[in-house]
């Protein structure tokens, strides 16, 4: 969620999404918010436990979960079905373009998407249709290493111990 007054992340807290409150989430919460792109739990924890935290990953999980449940994160999955997860803006449900060699990620307008989606459940009679969209590419500043022949390269935020983008 952004902040109007800041143009940040609004910070969220386990009472905002229905949760008890607990340290860990409200750390795993703070963490996510921070990140400009998408993390992995493993990120996450990392990220976590460099800042002091005392935090297993099977919590870290488990309150992605949780957060995923409640709407609040947008995720998408790579070539291998790994989940990246990213703080949901406060206009609700997004789409990104994602690069496959460093994971920038850009939301892109997918308005007719989601009328088609909307279209779908009055035409068929079904309710509560979820979908998925995954777009991935090669961004510009990724482009040159790639049409070298370089081979791919990956996103640092997916390989373990590798950090996320994330505010300082």
């Amino acid at each position: 969620m952004r902040d109007a007054a800041t143009g940040g992340v609004a910070r969220l807290t386990a009472a905002d999404i229905g949760l008890r409150r607990t340290r860990q989430r409200e750390a795993i919460l703070g963490t996510l918010g921070d990140c400009r792109d998408f993390a992995s739990a493993r990120d996450l924890h990392t990220l976590l436990s460099a800042a002091g935290a005392s935090i297993g990953l099977t919590t870290v999980y488990r309150a992605l979960h949780d957060l995923e449940r409640a709407e609040l994160v947008d995720v998408v999955r790579d070539e291998s079905g790994g989940r990246y997860y990213r703080q949901r803006s406060a206009t609700g449900h997004r789409h990104y373009l994602i690069c496959r060699c460093c994971g920038l990620s850009r939301p892109v307008d997918t308005d007719v998407v989601e009328r088609w989606a909307e279209r779908l459940a009055a035409d068929s009679g079904f309710a509560h249709i979820e979908h998925t969209l995954e777009l991935a590419g090669v961004c510009a500043d990724c482009l040159p290493a790639v049409t070298d022949g370089a081979s791919p390269c990956r996103q640092a935020s997916h390989n373990p111990g590798d950090s996320p983008t994330c505010r300082d």
